[in-house]
């Protein structure tokens, strides 16, 4: 019979961190984002690029929040439940989800144009300096609309084959609540909870995106099949 030592198999190169990142924003109507890396041939130069996996350029209209609190990005997943008891069952017999929804809770640092409009729930485009002084002014709307963005949070760890991508994507984020705004001396952040709700076009709420040289040189210590 096998002993514990034969049955385990911990792999401590699987151990993934956050360690930078950002969340990227852009409007209902830019370009979703459809994949995350690509594969990209060797250049002679000069200056000479190997091939490799990289990064793929954003569509228009995406935008960087900037700087974010040492919290990052908070993501919680809220699940609801119906059940069904039966006669002579002490737990149920069928347990059906009714709701499964996301949230993302971001706190930007930066103060510009992008994290001002998400925070005040001001239509970016109303949004101009006077031409005289620059002086912006926003104005609270009477009967606030929730506002609706596509997001993209990203973050990046390191491996010895080199960057891993691990990010979740929110093609319909709908702006349900505002954090607290404190002016007491220390920074003004924008905090903002945005929750994700299905884009009729994608058929789907949220798309997880896994890539980089470092994951595709891992995948089948990760138990996936290598692609030929």
């Amino acid at each position: 019979m096998p002993s514990y030592d034969e049955l385990k198999n911990k792999q401590q190169e699987l151990i993934r961190k956050s360690l930078d990142g950002s969340v990227f924003i852009a409007p209902p109507t830019a370009d979703a984002i459809d994949t995350l890396t690509e594969y990209h041939a060797a250049v002679v130069g000069p200056p000479a690029v190997p091939a490799g996996i990289s990064l793929k350029a954003l569509p228009a209209e995406w935008d960087d929040l900037g700087w974010l609190t040492n919290d990052g990005a908070q993501f919680s997943r809220d699940v609801s439940n119906s059940e069904t008891t039966s006669w002579g069952a002490v737990t149920p017999t069928r347990t059906d989800i009714t709701s499964d929804t996301t949230t993302l809770q971001v706190t930007a640092q930066e103060t510009k144009l992008l994290t001002i409009g998400l925070a005040t729930g001001a239509d970016l485009a109303n949004i101009a300096p006077d031409a005289q002084t620059g002086e912006v002014r926003v104005a609270k709307p009477l009967r606030p609309k929730s506002a609706h963005y596509r997001v993209l949070s990203l973050a990046v760890d390191q491996a010895d084959a080199g960057e891993i991508y691990i990010a979740r994507f929110l093609p319909n984020a709908k702006v349900s609540s505002y954090s607290e705004q404190a002016m007491n001396g220390g920074e003004i952040p924008w905090g903002v909870t945005l929750t994700g709700e299905i884009d009729d076009v994608l058929g789907y709420s949220e798309e997880w995106l896994f890539g980089g040289p470092g994951w595709n040189a891992l995948l089948t210590e990760m138990g996936f099949t290598a692609t030929p």
